[in-house]
């Protein structure tokens, strides 16, 4: 696919590729098996700098965009991580990286993105809470202005990576949804010292037991009165919707591009394995049956990556992208879930075995069908607004 990529592209597909491949398959096994942040290949991607492929060279990185960390992420993930390997590049690359690259103001770049280029320390995002789930409308947690401090009270779930971050993007209401016009004011994104906050109290986390993805930990938070300086603030008080957008697109790509790596990491699995079992005297992957769910399957995650490589060029652009982002996440997580089970359905009773890595693929894939958006609410983003068909919540 190298036709529609530009050369600083090619550059970091090689590259986050050939560190990928020293740890592989197995590695990933383990770290899974364990429950624990696969350090080794993180220090490893620090150590070359493809973990600050965002950061504008001024402050210590490479200056590239969107498409690069999308690149680097479908890599990644194809080289053993499978979907897991897409949180390497949403949780500082992204959330932390391309977020204050894009909105923050010139002394938040400044003392933030040459340690984030570094890998001095980590961030993560946190939006979701349990009582509005995907309505981001109705999100509880308060900022009230207290001289020159917000003071946050509130619960969050589903934050990934937050035992071992230091800053953390919180999504906050600063005037109630009931005084908020248009509805899409009210909102302010705060960057949170974590460390400074559990420090003192007022920010606890606990992890929460899941399927998959056991490499790195999602957890509860809680924001009991945390002290936050207006000097945090990202974007404007109360316009925090904009800087919202520019966070939210951007992880649907990468995790379409993460979602088309782990296809890509199955399919090479299961024809590996289809074209070396041989129960009745040849390969299975003679028969037709074998063959054409996988050759159908490439077709399907062809056509995702060049939605994902689409979608990232508009929003490096600057033009327009939430149409184009939604695609790619609807047909990557569905190619990535196709291929997987496919991919198990191959390997027959031994898919269903610890022995292969095909059952981590299997349940990882499964979670880009729902995060970090449900694919239902794509669809209806999709018919209201380009199909022209009524509003449907």
């Amino acid at each position: 696919m190298d036709f529609d990529l530009p050369e600083s592209a090619r550059v970091v597909r090689d590259g986050v590729a050939a560190v990928g491949s020293r740890y592989g398959l197995e590695y990933w096994d383990r770290c899974d098996a364990e429950q624990r942040w696969p350090e080794a290949v993180w220090r490893d991607l620090i150590e070359g700098g493809w973990l600050a492929l965002a950061v504008p060279e001024e402050y210590g990185g490479a200056g590239h965009g969107l498409l690069e960390l999308v690149v680097a992420a479908e890599a990644f993930s194809a080289s053993g991580a499978g979907v897991a390997g897409g949180f390497f590049y949403l949780l500082t690359p992204a959330f932390g990286a391309l977020t204050i690259a894009r909105h923050g103001t010139e002394e938040q770049k400044r003392a933030l993105l040459p340690g984030l280029a570094a890998g001095e320390f980590e961030g993560c995002f946190a939006i979701t809470e349990a009582d509005t789930g995907s309505n981001a409308m109705n999100i509880r947690t308060r900022a009230v202005r207290d001289g020159d401090d917000f003071v946050v009270t509130g619960k969050k779930i589903w934050v990934s990576g937050v035992e071992r971050t230091r800053y953390m993007m919180l999504v906050t209401r600063t005037t109630p949804a009931t005084e908020a016009t248009p509805r899409t004011s009210g909102f302010t994104v705060l960057l949170v010292d974590v460390e400074e906050a559990v420090a003192k109290g007022t920010l606890t986390y606990e992890p929460i037991p899941k399927l998959g993805n056991n490499t790195i930990a999602s957890s509860a938070v809680f924001l009991n009165e945390v002290r936050v300086p207006a000097e945090n603030v990202i974007g404007k008080v109360d316009e925090g919707f904009a800087v919202l957008w520019e966070i939210m697109n951007p992880e649907r790509i990468i995790v379409a591009g993460s979602a088309v790596g782990a296809a890509e990491l199955a399919l090479k699995i299961a024809s590996g394995y289809a074209g070396n079992r041989a129960p009745f005297g040849k390969p299975i992957g003679a028969y037709q049956g074998i063959a054409f769910p996988l050759a159908q399957i490439k077709a399907q995650v062809e056509l995702a990556r060049l939605m994902t490589y689409k979608a990232a060029w508009l929003w490096d652009q600057h033009q327009p992208c939430g149409t184009e982002a939604n695609i790619a996440k609807l047909a990557a997580a569905d190619a990535a879930w196709q291929a997987t089970d496919r991919t198990l359905q191959t390997y027959g009773g031994m898919g269903y075995s610890l022995e292969y890595p095909v059952a981590r693929l299997f349940r990882d894939a499964r979670l880009t069908k729902s995060i970090p958006v449900a694919e239902e609410l794509i669809l209806a983003h999709i018919a209201q607004h380009e199909l022209g068909l009524p509003r449907s919540y």
